[in-house]
């Protein structure tokens, strides 16, 4: 056996055989060494004094030294890896590097989890076929015992991660986690007293379809026996970057683009309301416009003409955008651009007598749809439709001027196109924005920043809602877009158990895309109630937890906390704001999942465990007062910014009390319980476990709130609301929280 002594000898050398290999370093490098390390050790003693100097030389000295010694530790281990790198063949780390760009193009998600994912993947498959190639080949025969379990240890390691890696890619995930529902939340006996027609069942008109579209269509069906023709647009002035690869496929050039239409339409007089939708950016030759037939079903029997246009060709396409070596670019105004040409077919077609929509359709009652990127084009077709000339080149002329009363956005992008460089403004025009909490695509409540855009001056009703609904995704507003939204198999990354079913989530696109419309463009207004209260659309949704928002032209704004940065002011001047007692209070940009929004809220966070009293903020009136009617309410929009899960009603959702005074002294009381708990901000985990917390997971989505006078005046006769003085909230009820609080007003 081996004495110690022989083995340390033998140690040694093979230490000094493998030294023979070590190329020292020449004189040139030792020169290049020695003067890169004294100056840079110069230049760090000169930037540690100016950042560590004052605090004395001994915490000088150890920081220094400390900085020093841990930027070593990682330039060495990378040092390792370099040399280790400098030992793999040069046709494996080809492999290597050609392996991770197409695996991450298969598996392209956000960057970190995919980068991570994919090396996880070629590190296993690796080391899997490298000990598997050495078992199979012999190479283990004459080796010892240890190296030989080893090797059988690790292969059997390896077999297992590729296996239990398989089921993970193919499986769903899981169910998630989901909180407080629409059912448990409200509960009201009002509800039940307040009788409405269910907006999703089909109306009493039988519906006729038809197509419409441009001469030599580079789809058929636009060109039948019986479809109406088009007119072409130049649109070469809206489109950048637009490929001969791209007019070889669809047979025209950016000169001449296509009016294409699908419609549904009710058999009968009319005159119907126009309703146009346009679709996202889905793969091009993966046409998207029969996506919304069972909304074009839906509203052509309840008495609406419904379009759902072409503009695929404006999608992207990997062949002939060469593979976004030249993608087609900024042509978000050509897809608004579009929608405007198709009304003005439609405004012809009405005053035509040999044409079948002969007064047939009222143009005073037009509204718009977009999905996804067709989302932010129908607002730039309401921005352009009330402009002279292009906002970017003055020397494009406009001349539309249609009665566009309602715009619905349906997981909406915003700001992609910035008009001058600007946000895009609104004004006077009805709004919803509809968003799913697990949307895998936009990802954040991009439609609430266009919604807090949107500013009311005509003395006309209008109103802007929206809806974030936990459970519903990006692609299932469409019928021919897949239940995932990422890029084929890169919807394995995401959690799509979690999602609800399909005909659910068509079924709040029904219900309220309906009611909005019905309320905005027939006058019904008693399904305004479905915005400004969801709890009165209980029975026709899906069971799942919803957080909704409204506003109107019909309300005086107190506070929005947008107009300066002095804590006690408020938007109408002489009014002013107090806090007592609260452990946060600043006003702030909201803050979504990818930065800050541009609409402001005040935060307000107590901590009853500190505090001998209940904190408090009220809201004190001008002297002169303000417009108050018997049935006039308090209203505004709350989120909730605690650190909280989602959870169920009993797990301790916040509840306040909503205060009012008049000025003569007369106080009445009611908890926020009274219209709902607040929704703790839902948590949309997009991935699967163990990439489900990875990034922001939630961001504040408002829950709008409004309060009665004659509520108050029941708990308190006295109480006089054409004198109400202050409105108030006391955080009397909850033992801790955080809440945002925007849009505080009086409502008509």
């Amino acid at each position: 056996m081996e004495t110690i002594k022989e083995r340390a000898n033998h140690i040694i050398r093979k230490l000094k055989v493998n030294r023979k290999h070590i190329k020292p370093l020449s004189a040139g490098w030792k020169g290049a060494s020695f003067v890169l390390a004294a100056a840079t050790l110069i230049l760090v003693i000169m930037q540690a004094n100016y950042l560590l100097g004052a605090r004395g030389f001994i915490e000088f000295a150890v920081g220094t030294v400390i900085s020093i010694v841990v930027v070593l530790i990682i330039s060495g281990l990378l040092a390792i890896i370099v040399h280790g790198i400098k030992q793999i063949p040069s046709r494996y780390l080809w492999l290597f590097f050609s392996s991770f760009i197409l695996l991450f193009i298969c598996f392209m998600g956000p960057m970190e989890v995919s980068s991570i994912f994919v090396l996880l993947v070629i590190a296993v498959l690796s080391l899997w076929g490298a000990i598997l190639y050495k078992l199979v080949t012999g190479s283990y025969k004459h080796a010892k015992r240890s190296k030989k379990l080893t090797a059988i240890v690790l292969s059997v390691t390896t077999t297992a991660a590729i296996g239990i890696g398989g089921y993970w890619v193919v499986n769903d995930g899981d169910e998630g986690i989901r909180g407080v529902t629409l059912q448990e939340l409200k509960t009201s006996a009002r509800y039940t007293n307040h009788v409405l027609n269910n907006p999703a069942e089909e109306g009493p008109y039988p519906v006729k379809t038809l197509t419409y579209g441009s001469e030599n269509s580079y789809r058929k069906e636009f060109n039948r026996s019986d479809s109406l023709t088009t007119k072409t647009v130049d649109g070469s002035a809206y489109v950048e970057k637009w490929s001969s690869l791209r007019t070889k496929t669809v047979g025209f050039g950016p000169d001449a683009m296509p009016v294409n239409g699908l419609v549904w339409y009710p058999e009968g007089e009319g005159p119907f309301p126009l309703v146009i939708i346009a679709h996202g950016n889905h793969m091009m030759t993966d046409y998207s416009d029969p996506g919304y037939d069972y909304l074009g079903e839906l509203l052509a029997s309840r008495g609406y003409i419904f379009v759902s246009i072409d503009e695929n060709f404006l999608n992207v396409s990997p062949y002939d955008d060469m593979f976004v070596v030249s993608a087609l670019e900024k042509e978000n105004p050509a897809r608004g651009l579009l929608m405007l040409e198709h009304i003005k077919a439609w405004k012809e077609w009405n005053s035509s007598s040999s044409n079948p929509f002969y007064h047939k359709v009222d143009m005073g009652q037009i509204a718009l749809i977009g999905h996804s990127r067709g989302a932010e084009a129908i607002t730039i077709a309401a921005a352009f439709n009330k402009l002279s000339t292009h906002p970017d080149n003055g020397n494009i002329k406009f001349d539309y001027n249609f009665h566009i009363r309602s715009l619905i956005s349906i997981a909406g992008t915003d700001q992609q196109y910035r008009p001058s460089g600007k946000l895009m403004p609104l004004q006077n025009v009805n709004y919803l924005a509809l968003h799913g909490a697990q949307d895998m695509d936009v990802n954040t409540f991009r439609g609430s920043s266009q919604y807090n855009r949107i500013s009311f001056t005509d003395k006309e009703d209008f109103m802007k809602a929206s809806v974030y609904i936990y459970g519903a995704n990006h692609g299932q507003f469409n019928r021919v877009w897949s239940r995932g939204d990422g890029l084929g198999t890169a919807n394995q990354l995401f959690n799509l158990k979690q999602l609800m079913a399909r005909d659910e989530q068509e079924t709040i696109a029904k219900v309220f895309i309906t009611s909005f419309l019905d309320a905005t463009l027939k006058n019904k207004h008693e399904y305004t109630e479905v915005f400004k209260d969801i709890g009165y659309a209980k029975e026709w949704l899906p069971d799942t937890m919803y957080i909704s928002n409204y506003d109107d032209s019909q309300t005086t704004l107190i506070a929005s906390f947008n107009e300066d940065i002095d804590l006690q002011s408020t938007t109408i001047p002489g009014g002013r704001l107090i806090g007592d007692n609260l452990q946060e209070w600043k006003e702030e940009k909201v803050k979504m999942k990818f930065g800050e929004d541009q609409h402001s809220a005040v935060r307000l966070g107590w901590d009853r465990s500190k505090q001998s009293k209940a904190a408090s903020y009220s809201v004190v009136m001008p002297d002169e007062g303000l417009d108050v009617g018997d049935n006039s309410s308090v209203v505004f929009s709350m989120a909730d910014y605690s650190e909280r899960k989602n959870m169920s009603y009993e797990e301790g959702l916040i509840d306040l009390t909503v205060k009012v005074e008049d000025k003569n002294g007369n106080q009445a009381s009611l908890p926020l319980s009274h219209i709902s708990k607040l929704i703790p901000s839902i948590e949309g985990k997009l991935l699967k476990r163990p990439f489900a917390n990875f990034g922001q997971t939630k961001e504040p989505v408002f829950q709008n709130f409004s309060f009665q006078f004659n509520d108050f005046k029941q708990v308190n006769p006295r109480f006089n609301p054409q004198q109400v003085r202050t409105v108030g909230f006391e955080f009397d009820k909850t033992e801790k929280g955080t809440v945002l609080i925007n849009n505080i007003g009086i409502r008509k």
